[in-house]
């Protein structure tokens, strides 16, 4: 049995990560599984909170490997391991952080799977607004995906009055409860004032009020799951051979954008990373585009076979 006031303590930092850091229930649920497994190590070794070291954080980690997790699983213990020593540290007194200097452990990203531009345009050219409902319904929202990177949970609770006309911005609420001011872009703007004139209030049941944006064919907010096949269902339609869900579209909307020259840091900021180690999954464009550039322009850079 692990001891007591080291569970209180782990609810307590659960707490601060609700109340504080604004993290979804799902994130203090990981974390709670994953320090109470901590918790459980150290009370087989009856060692206090005050008593752990970074060669016995180490040590730990060595254990979750030779337990078999996945190096990503043992990252993101080491992650809540390091947030949790630091608001221990900072706001419950313990004497030192053990976990200042221990490492998160490399980490490998897979390179996002993205549409080209022209699939996407072929995917979108294919649905008709001039079908009423769905159609219309059907490509503003896609125009969306693609058009301001969002993920499908966001549009999901986006509600009419996110979306500002005058400025041809959306503010988004995405994950921590953060809120973010993302750019509408013309084609998107066009095709959602289309689902709003002629769709939505074909979808809106007589006498009932609806919070979000997109509906359903009962007049009720859409489900992620009925977004997914959605969009597999007018990728088929378009003939696309590629496997198309609503991630790839955000993934899309950022890869073309570094493409075409956007900033780093902008898109960070429009795709709503905290950190920008994770919008950089997407910079293997640009090195890809600084090789090309090199073997077209160099005199010695092209390949010699």
């Amino acid at each position: 049995m692990p001891n007591p006031a080291y569970r209180a303590e782990v609810e307590r930092f659960l707490l601060y990560l609700a109340a504080e850091r604004g993290l979804s229930v799902h994130y203090r649920e990981s974390a709670r599984q994953s320090l109470m497994a901590f918790v459980d190590w150290c009370a087989e070794r009856e060692w206090a909170l005050d008593r752990i070291t970074l060669e016995r954080l180490t040590e730990y980690r060595r254990h979750l490997r030779e337990r078999g997790l996945l190096d990503s699983s043992i990252r993101v213990a080491t992650v809540h391991l390091r947030i949790f020593f630091r608001y221990m540290h900072r706001r419950r007194g313990l004497p030192t952080d053990p976990a200042a200097l221990l490492e998160s452990g490399r980490m490998i990203r897979n390179i996002p799977e993205t549409l080209s531009a022209e699939a996407v345009n072929r995917l979108l050219s294919s649905i008709d607004p001039a079908d009423v409902p769905y159609g219309c319904r059907d490509r503003a929202m896609l125009e969306m995906l693609y058009g301001s990177g969002l993920r499908v949970s966001e549009l999901v609770n986006l509600s009419p009055d996110r979306v500002d006309w005058d400025e041809g911005y959306l503010r988004i609420t995405g994950k921590g409860n953060k809120t973010r001011f993302v750019p509408l872009g013309g084609v998107a703007a066009k095709a959602l004032r289309c689902y709003l004139e002629h769709a939505r209030p074909k979808l809106l049941r007589e006498g009932r009020r609806a919070t979000v944006l997109f509906l359903s064919n009962r007049g009720q907010a859409l489900s992620r799951d009925r977004i997914l096949q959605i969009i597999k269902k007018r990728a088929k339609e378009a003939g696309l051979p590629e496997n198309v869900y609503p991630h790839i579209m955000r993934h899309s909307f950022a890869t073309h954008l570094l493409e075409n020259g956007a900033d780093l840091r902008v898109i960070q900021d429009m795709l709503g990373h905290a950190d920008l180690a994770t919008t950089q999954i997407y910079t293997h464009v640009e090195r890809k585009r600084l090789v090309n550039t090199v073997r077209r322009f160099h005199p010695r850079g092209r390949r010699e076979d």
